[in-house]
């Protein structure tokens, strides 16, 4: 079955950084854009950046442009997100998205 499965959360200090990955099984990713999402506790879920199929093309959300960058290796299945110069409002559930799946999120925590 489809199976999104993200790592690389964790806690860290403002104006560091962090990198997510999301592996992806059970379909071909590599014919698909990938996403990552955000959801911080009483907000809505927000889209963080997107790639396309073959990862020539990105898209980021103004929050994030300078700071992030989404990248993908297709040999391996995997998208990444690196994450640099991290603020106490990046703090959140990040998830991967394709095609309709969710995986089940990362939690980051950017605090002193």
């Amino acid at each position: 079955q489809v199976q999104l499965v993200e790592s690389g959360g964790g806690l860290v200090q403002p104006g560091g950084s962090l990198r997510l990955s999301c592996a992806a099984s059970g379909f071909t990713p590599s014919n698909f854009a990938m996403r990552w999402y955000r959801q911080a506790v009483g907000k809505e879920r927000e889209l963080v950046a997107a790639i396309s199929s073959a990862g020539g093309t990105t898209t980021y959300a103004n929050f994030v442009k300078g700071r992030f960058t989404i990248s993908r290796d297709n040999a391996k299945n995997t998208v990444y997100l690196q994450m640099n110069s991290l603020k106490p409002e990046d703090t959140a559930v990040y998830y991967c998205n394709s095609v309709g799946y969710w995986g089940q999120g990362t939690q980051v925590t950017v605090s002193s």
